[in-house]
């Protein structure tokens, strides 16, 4: 194998986005062939490299099957892999990955639900997270207060927050009357609470917040709140090529993740579509690959409820 700059080897392994890979060179926390590795030293996957203790596995995690999961976030889960305070996280609800790990694409507060992906390319996490990649997200907003006209064009034309000025590339109304009203809207960044925090400097509310689209990829109205579906090869070919890469599956690659027989005797969480989304099953999604259905509204809906729907 040809030598590769050393935190984009072990991004595409799976071990972290890039950004993560370079604070851990430069701590010091990854050494190679003995020695502290440096920002850009080259390695191929025959190195011996340990990341914060841990010796890597680079040949497997290399050869292992590119897999994206699409996930629906629920309310009051956090974003980050382990907690202090015992908080259940995105992650108690993932297959077991092997060999590799999940990366989740961008994050969402805990008061909002809606699309996550998780991937264990680290390229392509790096790709969909980097700015320059402009990746539009959209949003299902419930509002609490009177929206104007003038409002809605103060939003489109740019807000100064404190950390920079920051706007909708597009706001949709989506239904509802009186106090609660939804809207729709899009941007192609995704700053902490840049949703909430625009709609808060117009002096309104946002009452619900869920994320719908992530790019190409729509959140699947058949997919329930705390689970998961598996984009098929098809999708994810798509994916890929809206950053500008190409699929590419290892020839002898092995499934990303599988069952674990041992797990299902001792009834823990197993890495199997069969066990982990039964309901996704149900719901009409065969092999464990998506399949988007796009319900029209039903009529007589309460305004306080999505347009979109609210599938639990």
């Amino acid at each position: 194998m040809e030598e590769e700059r050393i935190q984009k080897l072990l991004a595409r392994a799976g071990y972290g986005s890039r950004r993560q890979i370079e604070r851990w060179i430069a701590d010091g926390a990854v050494i190679v062939n003995g020695k502290t590795a440096t920002l850009g030293q080259k390695i191929t996957d025959q190195s011996d490299v340990i990341l914060r203790g841990q010796k890597l596995r680079l040949s497997t995690k290399l050869n292992a099957a590119p897999a994206v999961l699409l996930y629906h976030k629920q309310v009051g889960e956090i974003c980050t892999r382990d907690d202090p305070k015992g908080r259940q996280t995105v992650f108690d609800n993932l297959p077991e990955l092997n060999p590799g790990r999940w990366i989740s694409i961008g994050r969402l507060d805990i008061n909002t639900d809606g699309l996550l992906l998780f991937t264990n390319d680290g390229a392509l996490a790096n790709k969909l997270m980097h700015p320059s990649s402009e990746i539009e997200r959209e949003y299902a907003v419930r509002v609490l207060g009177e929206v104007s006209k003038d409002m809605l064009k103060t939003l489109q034309n740019g807000v100064m927050l404190e950390d920079g000025l920051a706007s909708f590339d597009n706001i949709r109304f989506a239904g509802g009357e009186g106090a609660n009203q939804w809207y729709h809207v899009t941007l192609k960044e995704g700053r902490n609470r840049e949703v909430r925090r625009l709609w808060e400097s117009q002096g309104v509310t946002v009452s619900r917040l869920r994320r719908v689209r992530f790019g190409n990829i729509q959140l699947d109205r058949s997919l329930r709140s705390g689970k998961f579906e598996e984009l098929s090869v098809k999708r994810m070919i798509s994916l890929y090529e809206s950053v500008g890469l190409e699929l590419v599956m290892p020839e002898g690659a092995e499934p990303a993740w599988r069952r674990k027989e041992q797990d299902k005797k001792n009834g823990k969480k197993t890495g199997s579509w069969d066990s982990a989304n039964k309901g996704n099953r149900r719901a009409g999604n065969k092999g464990g690959h998506s399949k988007s259905t796009h319900r029209g509204k039903k009529k007589g809906k309460s305004s306080n409820k999505s347009p979109w729907g609210d599938r639990r």
